[in-house]
């Protein structure tokens, strides 16, 4: 992404990658793919399976369906809440969904001509030659020897008959003449089809790597609108903001077992109790409110990102007052309070400091949450860890939870790559070699052709191909996130981070008490207690009890 320095002098742009560029491009980068969409849905979504569709000549392949999907699900009209993608920017990748749909439908267009004009117009001869196509589909599904023996005597069938109607029509006159090409003029469909759609794929396959690398952004013309009455890009570009917005919202959902949506599980807990009691000499300490304490803590937290010994400083962090409710670990669906303590999608300010005082003990509504979230390995790794304040009669807990979000699969980061076969060498069957395969075969090109005249009734090419479903409740990058704990990088990352935080929330609970006149002697020693606890931190599944 190139961005502008907006400090006085020269206006200069300067190249800066950011710190969640990795998984936005990984995800736009789906909705160029050409890829088989069932090995796709089942290496990244194991267990959530779209509609199967009529037949597999309309099924549509990654780019088509992610594409679709996420628009519908992002854009959509009456759609329901989305978990926020942290770690990503979520409306360049759905930019990226509808620019691709975009090069397809241009696609479609020229494609449904040739498909009118050379399969309909003579539908006796497009219908055999389809036949052929679906007996040569049906040896591939037996073995190899047998499409490689049987396959070619299949396609010969129609062949003969299309020489043998030019050569001597059955007809005279004008069906003469039509029984004379009947069988030609699809082949001729054929090989007009399969230029655009080699252009197609070669265009689409190098804009994928482009994405990868960084190279391409998003053009959407059609999401500026050109005049008042323009509605349609005025929806889209009301659909775009509303996205942008709804990643910035501070309510989040804790999900059981699974953890605080889009932010990920909970892998560690730190407590500091003790109860309240005056220094010595005094009857009472100064009363304060749980907030008093969060802001104090919140202040040292922003201090983070400076450090007094050089290149210590913590990279990509924020420090955000969120407001967690509560959904069961199998909800297909969350939702976000409305009335006057919302501002759109956020909480506003006051509210926030009301539940934050409340506790929200024994109660059903949302808690306050302070958080700490560090966006690491330019957004394959989310860090959070969120502290609460409670005072329960006089006995004062602060507690820091450790949560990570660890990166996104990694098929999404696969580049286009040659598609190819190994063989056994003639010869010498003990050895193999590589045959390089045609970059679109003619199977592909008969089911693009096939699609392309449905572009204009969306609902019925899902039916007759069927689509992708996406998990629920839906985030662009919560919904694809794997285990951080594979990588040893990663894993040590999410558990020194926790080591700062901590001993700032203990630095400013034990300063903020010693202001109110409170004993901090106590304290003291069960922060060396903690501390000594952090020497030798391992993560666990904190959020599951052995318990009855």
């Amino acid at each position: 992404m190139t961005k502008l320095d907006m400090t006085p002098g020269a206006q200069i742009p300067r190249t800066d990658s950011g710190p969640q560029t990795a998984v936005t491009q990984a995800l736009s980068s789906a909705a160029y793919r050409d890829s088989d969409l069932d090995e796709f849905v089942a290496k990244v979504q194991d267990g959530v399976v779209g509609k199967a569709g009529w037949h597999e000549l309309f099924r549509p392949n990654v780019g088509e369906a992610f594409s679709k999907a996420v628009i519908a699900r992002t854009l959509g009209a009456g759609r329901k809440p989305l978990v926020p993608a942290f770690g990503t920017e979520p409306r360049m990748v759905v930019e990226h969904c509808l620019a691709a749909e975009e090069l397809r439908r241009a696609r479609d267009k020229r494609l449904m001509l040739v498909t009118l004009v050379t399969g309909a117009l003579f539908l006796p001869g497009a219908l055999l030659w389809l036949l052929s196509i679906r007996g040569r589909i049906w040896l591939r599904t037996g073995s190899a020897n047998r499409d490689a023996l049987f396959g070619p005597l299949v396609m010969l069938v129609p062949t003969l008959i299309a020489g043998a109607l030019a050569w001597h029509p059955p007809l005279a006159g004008f069906w003469g003449l039509y029984a004379r090409i009947v069988l030609l003029v699809p082949l001729v469909g054929w090989v007009l089809a399969k230029r655009m759609v080699i252009a197609s794929v070669k265009d689409l396959r190098a804009r994928w790597a482009d994405v990868l690398d960084g190279n391409l952004n998003p053009v959407l013309p059609n999401a500026v609108p050109r005049h008042d009455d323009d509605k349609k890009a005025t929806a889209l570009k009301e659909g775009l903001d509303r996205l942008t917005v709804e990643q910035h919202t501070n309510v989040l959902h804790y999900a059981g077992v699974n953890g605080i949506l889009g932010l990920g599980r909970r892998w560690g807990s730190w407590e500091l109790v003790e109860d309240l009691r005056p220094v010595a000499g005094l009857e009472d300490f100064r009363t304060f409110h749980t907030w008093d304490l969060v802001r104090k803590i919140t202040d040292r937290l922003n201090g983070l990102s400076r450090s007094e010994v050089g290149n210590g400083a913590v990279p990509g962090s924020s420090v955000e007052q969120w407001v967690i409710m509560e959904v069961g670990a199998g909800a297909d669906e969350i939702g976000r309070p409305d009335g006057p303590d919302m501002d759109g999608q956020r909480m506003r300010d006051h509210a926030v400091v009301n539940l934050a005082n409340r506790q929200g003990f024994g109660q059903d509504g949302p808690r306050h949450y302070l958080g700490t979230q560090f966006v690491l390995n330019k957004g394959r790794l989310v860090v959070s860890v969120l502290v609460t304040v409670t005072v329960l009669s006089n006995t004062l807990r602060v507690s820091v939870n450790g949560h990570t979000l660890g990166p996104i699969n990694g098929i999404f980061h696969d580049k286009p790559k040659v598609k190819e076969r190994t063989a056994a060498k003639t010869g010498k069957f003990w050895e193999e070699r590589t045959i390089q395969l045609p970059l679109v075969d003619n199977l592909e090109v008969v089911r693009q052709a096939l699609r392309a005249p449905f572009y204009r009734a969306p609902g019925l090419l899902n039916w007759l191909g069927g689509t992708m479903k996406l998990p629920e409740p839906f985030g662009l990058r919560t919904a694809w996130a794997t285990a951080p704990w594979n990588s040893r990088f990663m894993s040590d990352d999410s558990i020194r981070i926790a080591t700062p935080v901590v001993s700032a929330v203990l630095a400013a609970t034990i300063e903020f008490l010693a202001d109110h006149d409170v004993n901090t002697e106590r304290f003291a020693n069960r922060g060396l207690i903690l501390k000594s606890e952090m020497q030798g931190v391992r993560p666990f599944k904190s959020d599951q009890y052995d318990a009855w």
